[in-house]
């Protein structure tokens, strides 16, 4: 078939329909939950990202190369999660040194942002969730390529052509569309429609894509090879940093759409001047294991930690699951009362992350969790610099409906290879299918991280940390976690989730390391997260777990968790590793939730 075209921009959008639009369909790749080898490792939701992983691995790369690889792959095959026009956070534990590194590539808000940016100008009401983030007001200046770059540079052994290459060729060839990617779709099908690039893209003949298709994306294909020509800094400058910020600015409608959007204020100065941060990462202590994330502007280690130190002021075990659920389920309650408070862009405000993860505040938090009964939400906040002091603050008003709607197209990797090192890797471009404006030509979805800024303070007359501003990084709950065991690894794992990434991540460091789990168990595990709020979330199957009377007659309620779009009503998935003697690693996927995720590793097992 000949198909004349009168722009480079316009060619991958009609391959890409012709292809997709095919009738005929391709089984999918294979998937497995649960892999154990020596050499080298991965775990990520898709078989298309572990194979580039683990094709790096193989061929003498190290962790960071292979999360590099494996993360612009899934921004190929999960374009509604995640991808470069988002941000994220890398934990990097670096065995030559046994020191653990951190980055923080949020995305960030143009320079025009102010506190007042996310009110209705007439009202000066906070905008509605809804509102933000369909709207480019929400779009944030992507971190994700300055982060792949910053890690390459840092402690990778190969450049950003050579990482690329995988993706590259999966958004040439294609991949498979699975339900996941479909579900996703349909329910994004109206905002999709709004805009003529990122129609053209993901609806086909203007058609849903069908399972078992096989989805090409040059567009992107070429846009990762502007990145391997020139550099990460190609991204921020030039032609490619004006074409993002003009699709902010003035978003490409279709002439039929049946909404307005309301064009955001980011311009290409703002890209420019975009740095991924290293930071210091948290450290905290939990049954003698060092435990450690990443600090604010995420909140995620910060709280993690907290949960885990509270925890450890109790002792827990599967011989009264029913106890240790509540213990849990209270230590989450209130490091996110915390969390809600203290946590913020540390470039803008001074966190207390050293005190929120103090023996003395952990004590002081520790003594309010009783036996035979549940504590009352929302709580008022302890404060840090005073651990043992009455808190002086109001009880805050209940957290508004929006606030368990945090954003959850995220995805989450883990790498390993042969000397040890370790890559946890969290990254997203917020809501399913973020701000859902593909910018034209360029075969990427721009974010909509800027929603996770608080758009009023939550509690008035008490300062908020995370009012938005210029230049800010919004707070974030992704937590991407490493655990050492007298300085060597023993666990990595992280999930996407939207706020329930922290308490899917401690759920599990739970069941693996005071239930008596294997890691595979602790991932399949049901969940529950609880957030400061009256109910309780939590999946069907931890619903009819036999425990739940119990939970409930201490106080606990609770509510099937909202399902997220184009998947069933379940919380995080997870992606771990875990380090078994002999030099053995096992890296653990999900089995189901969100199609099941993949894991590989460099080499079975010996005879």
């Amino acid at each position: 078939m000949k198909v004349n075209v009168v722009a480079l921009g316009i060619v991958g959008c009609i391959v890409l329909a012709v292809t997709a639009g095919d009738m005929r369909t391709e089984p999918q790749p294979a998937r497995s939950a649960v892999a154990i080898g020596p050499g080298g490792a991965v775990a990520t939701g898709s078989p298309y990202a572990s194979r580039a992983a683990i094709e790096v691995l193989d061929t003498g790369g190290n962790a960071v190369d292979a999360a590099v690889a494996a993360a612009a792959t899934l921004g190929v095959v999960e374009p509604f999660s995640a991808g470069i026009g988002g941000g994220g956070y890398l934990v990097y534990f670096e065995a030559r040194t046994g020191t653990v590194h951190t980055l923080d590539g949020r995305s960030s808000a143009p320079a025009a942002t102010s506190t007042d940016t996310l009110l209705d100008r007439t009202t000066r009401t906070p905008f509605s969730l809804v509102r933000a983030a369909n709207s480019a007001l929400s779009i944030g200046v992507p971190g994700t390529p300055a982060t792949w770059d910053q890690a390459l540079r840092s402690w990778g052994t190969i450049p950003l052509a050579r990482a690329l290459e995988p993706a590259i060729e999966v958004a040439e060839n294609g991949f498979v569309i699975n339900q996941q990617f479909r579900d996703e779709a349909a329910t994004n099908e109206r905002r999709f429609r709004t805009f003529d690039s990122t129609a053209a893209l993901f609806l086909p003949h203007g058609q849903l894509p069908m399972v078992g298709s096989r989805l090409r994306n040059p567009d992107l294909a070429a846009t990762y090879r502007h990145l391997a020509r020139h550099g990460a800094r190609a991204f921020y400058e030039g032609p490619l940093a004006e074409d993002i910020a003009t699709a902010v600015q003035r978003p490409p409608r279709a002439e039929d759409a049946d909404r307005r959007v309301q064009p955001g204020v980011m311009r290409s100065t703002d890209l420019a001047a975009y740095l991924a941060v290293a930071r210091e990462p948290t450290r905290s202590r939990y049954r003698g294991l060092d435990v450690y994330g990443v600090g604010p502007s995420s909140s995620g280690g910060a709280t993690v930690g907290e949960t885990l130190n509270i925890l450890d002021r109790h002792q827990l075990g599967a011989g009264d699951r029913a106890q240790a659920l509540h213990h849990y389920l209270e230590a989450s309650r209130l490091a996110f009362a915390d969390r809600n408070r203290w946590v913020g862009d540390p470039d803008f405000a001074p966190v207390p992350t050293r005190g929120l993860l103090s023996d003395e505040f952990a004590d002081y938090r520790a003594r309010l969790i009783g036996q035979h009964s549940a504590l009352s939400s929302p709580l008022v906040p302890g404060d840090p610099s005073r651990p043992s002091a009455d808190p002086a603050e109001p009880r805050p008003g209940p957290q508004h409906a929006d606030a368990r709607d945090e954003g959850t197209s995220t995805t989450h990797l883990v790498t390993a290879d042969r000397d040890g090192n370790v890559v946890a890797y969290t990254f997203t471009i917020e809501q399913v299918g973020g701000s859902a404006i593909t910018v034209p030509g360029r075969g990427f979805i721009l974010n909509n991280e800027l929603i996770d800024f608080d758009f009023s303070p939550r509690t008035p007359g008490v300062p908020s940390p995370n009012l938005p501003g210029p230049g800010k990084r919004p707070r974030s709950s992704m937590s991407p976690t490493i655990v050492l065991r007298d300085g060597k690894p023993l666990l990595a794992l992280g999930s996407p989730g939207g706020s329930k990434i922290i308490t899917t991540v401690a759920q599990t460091l739970v069941n693996r390391l005071d239930l008596g789990m294997t890691l595979p168990d602790a991932v399949a595990a049901p969940r529950a997260s609880q957030r400061d709020f009256e109910e309780t979330d939590a999946e069907s199957a931890f619903l009819r777990a036999p425990e739940r009377p119990t939970l409930e007659r201490l106080g606990h309620r609770f509510a099937l968790t909202p399902s997220t779009v184009g998947r069933a009503p379940t919380m995080g998935s997870v992606s771990a590793l875990e380090f078994l003697p002999g030099g053995l690693i096992q890296a653990t996927a999900e089995p189901t939730r969100s199609g099941g995720g993949s894991a590989m590793v460099v080499a079975p097992p010996s005879p």
